[in-house]
């Protein structure tokens, strides 16, 4: 099983070609893509026009579901950003802290194009798909 950050989902849908789209696209034929709370709303609150949305939306009900926060992960996405602010890490979105942790706690790996999960990966151990 595995993550498609939104940062994949958007350059997926776009027709971006890069590796991480292949790397989606692959999964997406081969394995069981994972989806969330955090990963929907981010996802779909970018579409402008209500065909393009409805099409999105779909995509995103095709997928295996899961709640990302919880208070269990709320609390270790709070412990996971402490972590990185101490090791001198500013992260610039709190969204990706969540979505790191649901990933760490799940051992899923993670397919995206933004670099804050770069430090992630090095510093809290999350795996990311290459």
């Amino acid at each position: 099983m595995i993550v498609a950050d939104t940062s994949a989902w958007i350059d997926y849908v776009k027709g971006v070609k890069a590796l991480h789209t292949d790397l989606l696209d692959y999964e997406l034929e081969h394995s069981r893509v994972i989806t969330g709370d955090i990963i929907i709303t981010e996802f779909l609150q970018g579409f402008r026009e209500e065909k393009d949305y409805q099409i999105a939306e779909r995509m995103m009900e095709s997928l295996e579901y899961h709640d990302f926060l919880g208070k269990e992960n709320a609390i270790q996405a709070a412990q996971n950003y402490r972590k990185l602010r101490k090791s001198g890490i500013t992260v610039r979105k709190t969204i990706d802290v969540m979505i790191a942790t649901f990933c760490i706690e799940n051992d899923f790996e993670l397919i995206h194009n933004d670099r804050d999960f770069d430090s992630m990966e090095e510093y809290l151990g999350l795996r990311v798909k290459k």
